[in-house]
């Protein structure tokens, strides 16, 4: 029976099916709307590195045939092979997107769904409607994501812009051309996958095309002839279309300057470039980097800048956009995003869940959010005061993205898979509610109290840890040991053991080391703790 999927909803391949040869069906449809179905194969910075693993209807399948695109069948309007155990080792992520082919935003698509068949049964489905989404042209469906072992999450993220947009995203680059002579675009359609092409695709385990009951269609008048062609046509003209790949030319109608063969999608090279900012278009491009004018004698204005404007001052526009590049919001489908080393997204759209942040950490926010009291109840106030773990929270519910950050600190993001972490509550700046918490107790003798405390959380979600500075992980040794206004975290599955270094005889003398209570660890491969490079 296959897995219903939620938005945010995530699982190892292993947990849903032993296979590794799978069939990934995509549906989706709106009236008077086509739709460009993709795949981005990823590499560890989510990045596309490699054009070869950009999979569309141009590109059907990958050098080794690890992700092929098969065409409509089995009602999906386009499914994909992907062999898991292929993929090499420089691809960790696949990211299946869907944009607007021509005019049309996300909102007005019907019921669809991204689902994943493994030897010809059903294994897990993710259904969304067009009133999840509002002006986007795009959605990112699910992405196959390689942390350890393969897994699956459940995106349903739209996005701004069209495919173009979204290939810039994802680092690739649009390949500009001179304008095409008209048997190009007539040759185009020839990409396109016939229906009927995906044949094969039972021999690896994918869905029985079920034959929908052809939605009864008018009857046709006494004597007419029977129109039966035109019914494939909507599927078979998907791509005809002419996408973000066709000749474009540049503003102010101009053709570029010849150049050597443009690089395609992801690859280096130097296409014919758009006229940059500030410059007329029509004006050859200086030989100059990106942005900066050509250099000019000492006293002239450099090429392009109107007289009477000073060297030095960026025109209007221009060159704040420039500056302003870097710091733009960075979204990427999941639900906790870091935006730098010191902020974090969340976006509550996704997950389901609620949010529990420190209070007075939300800096801004986007969206309907509304941000209530989270109380701890009385014996929990008690159990905080008298262990030095309370936590003042706040919850975050909603639909839109809360950006959170506290002093300055280094956020980090930490996802548990059904596994857990101890922290020093005053380290924990959010999680999610849905993750379990509790106070847990260190046993030791020769500190005064007896014991340590910290807070355990176990279960699956996302907890944002801080730090000063940046931390060090380490595996855990049996010669493992750490400072205890120092540590942040640990494997909640380490044995932890309270190393005094105090003593009577020491005591005796006027002064020590400083360094009077350790903590010692010891536990099985795979264990670790987090240090900071500050003592609270």
């Amino acid at each position: 029976m296959a897995r219903e999927f939620q938005r945010g909803h995530k699982a190892k391949i292993s947990d849903l099916t032993p296979g590794t040869d799978l069939y990934v069906g995509v549906q989706i449809s709106g009236p008077g709307l086509t739709f460009d179905i993709s795949c981005f194969g990823l590499d560890a910075n989510e990045q596309l590195s490699d054009d070869r693993y950009f999979i569309f209807f141009n590109q059907p399948k990958s050098p080794e045939e690890s992700i092929q695109l098969l065409g409509a069948q089995a009602g999906d309007t386009e499914s994909f092979r992907v062999t898991l155990d292929r993929i090499p080792a420089n691809i960790h992520k696949l990211s299946f997107t869907a944009t607007i082919d021509g005019a049309g935003q996300m909102s007005q698509v019907g019921p669809g769904y991204i689902r994943i068949v493994a030897g010809g049964e059903e294994v897990v489905r993710y259904a969304f409607t067009g009133s999840e989404f509002t002006t986007e042209r795009a959605v990112m469906l699910g992405d196959f994501y390689l942390k350890d072992v393969w897994r699956f999450a459940a995106v349903g993220q739209g996005f701004d812009g069209g495919l173009d947009a979204l290939l810039k995203n994802f680092g690739g680059e649009v390949a500009e051309e001179a304008p095409a002579a008209p048997q190009q675009q007539t040759a185009a359609p020839s990409f396109a996958p016939p229906p009927q092409a995906a044949a094969p695709a039972p021999s690896f385990g994918a869905p029985a095309a079920p034959q929908p009951p052809q939605v009864p269609q008018p009857a046709p008048s006494f004597g007419a002839p029977a129109a039966q062609a035109p019914a494939p046509t909507p599927q078979q003209q998907m791509h005809a279309a002419p996408t973000i790949a066709a000749p474009m030319p540049p503003m102010g109608g101009t053709v570029p300057p010849p150049a050597p063969a443009p690089a395609p999608y992801g690859q280096p090279g130097q296409p014919p470039q758009q006229p940059q900012f500030g410059q007329v278009p029509g004006q050859p491009v200086p030989a100059a980097p990106y942005g900066q004018p050509a250099p000019a004698p000492y006293g002239q204005q450099p090429p392009g800048m109107p007289q009477g404007v000073p060297q030095g001052v960026p025109q209007a526009g221009a060159g704040l956009q420039a500056a302003l590049q870097p710091y733009k919001e960075t979204a990427t489908g999941q639900r906790w995003t870091p935006q730098n080393q010191q902020l974090m997204r969340v976006d509550l759209t996704m997950g389901g869940t609620p949010v529990l942040a420190r209070q007075g950490s939300m800096v801004m926010y986007q969206g309907k959010v509304d941000f209530s009291y989270k109380g701890a109840g009385f014996a929990g106030r008690i159990v905080g005061n008298a262990t030095g773990q309370e936590m003042q929270l706040m919850r975050c519910t909603g639909r839109g993205q809360v950006f959170l950050a506290e002093d300055g600190s280094h956020l980090h993001a930490i996802e548990l898979q059904g596994d857990g972490i101890c922290v020093s509550a005053e380290s924990v700046l959010a999680f999610d509610e849905s993750l379990q918490h509790e106070v847990r107790r260190i046993e030791g003798h020769g500190i005064p109290g007896g014991a340590l405390f910290t807070m355990q959380f176990q279960g699956t979600g996302t907890v944002i840890v801080k730090t000063h500075g940046v931390p060090v992980v380490l595996p855990v040794t049996p010669t493992t040991f750490a400072d205890c206004n120092a540590i942040v975290a640990w494997s909640s599955a380490s044995q932890v053991i309270i190393s005094s270094q105090v003593r009577l005889r020491r005591n005796a003398y006027p002064g020590h080391s400083g360094e009077t209570v350790n903590l010692q660890f010891r536990g099985a491969p795979g264990n670790f703790i987090v240090v900071q490079p500050y003592e609270v």
